[in-house]
């Protein structure tokens, strides 16, 4: 069976706006309620993020298992948001463990941030399944880093955003070499994403040395935000 085509939804049109401003008002409304929560509550509240993301992660790949569309070169845990995916759905299971949160605050954030701003479904199959899989993953993973940060205790240190970067560039020189090998395009590394996106400048690979640039700016940024502090 041959591989779907992702399903792109273009930058500000209705359907755009409708979808950014539910997910909005479900992740204010999510955190404006945990927010008056006893700490146990938090806790289960957030163990329901990770138990959601837990159910879509594992129905998703069974779907594309069943359909015949499960492969290497596209379905490996191997994109940001899927790597971010995977954390969110342990993290809350395991001794707390600060270096995989900052992780996950930060690649969390910005990489849903990204797939909320250009849009691409992998994968899609045209069912109302896939369409609410990819805001429900990319919401929680979003979601779940600043419950936790904002409700169950985890903290940003001075420079985990600079952490974050050295991260990012560990996992770029793990994941390149295996795109090419397999022919895939994990993180994007192989060759641009077909969304129009404004953060995407010049062919490959200079626009992976950009991206370098905007990370380290993205992620201070977010920091400066969260944290209320400078360096």
């Amino acid at each position: 069976m041959s591989e779907p085509k992702a399903y792109i939804i273009e930058f500000f049109s209705y359907e755009w706006v409708r979808n950014c401003l539910w997910t909005i008002f479900i992740i204010v409304t999510y955190l404006s309620v945990g927010k008056r929560m006893s700490v146990k509550h938090q806790q289960r509240m957030g163990i329901l993020i990770a138990l959601l993301l837990i159910s879509t992660t594992i129905t998703g790949h069974t779907r594309n298992i069943i359909n015949g569309y499960w492969n290497f070169r596209v379905n490996l845990p191997l994109h940001l948001c899927s790597i971010s995916n995977l954390i969110a759905c342990f993290i809350l299971f395991v001794p707390k463990n600060n270096r995989l949160f900052e992780f996950l605050y930060y690649a969390g954030i910005i990489g849903a941030f990204q797939a909320f701003l250009t849009p691409q479904i992998n994968n899609f199959d045209g069912t109302n399944y896939e369409y609410l899989e990819y805001y429900l993953s990319h919401g929680g993973i979003m979601l779940l880093p600043i419950f936790m940060f904002k409700n169950l205790g985890y903290e940003l240190s001075k420079f985990s955003w600079l952490k974050v970067v050295l991260y990012f560039n560990i996992l770029l020189v793990i994941v390149m070499p295996l795109n090419f090998i397999i022919d895939s395009n994990y993180m994007y590394l192989a060759y641009v994403p077909d969304v129009s996106n404004p953060l995407i400048i010049g062919n490959w690979p200079y626009y992976i040395l950009f991206w370098e640039i905007i990370l380290v700016i993205l992620t201070y940024i977010l920091y400066v935000i969260s944290t209320g502090e400078r360096i």
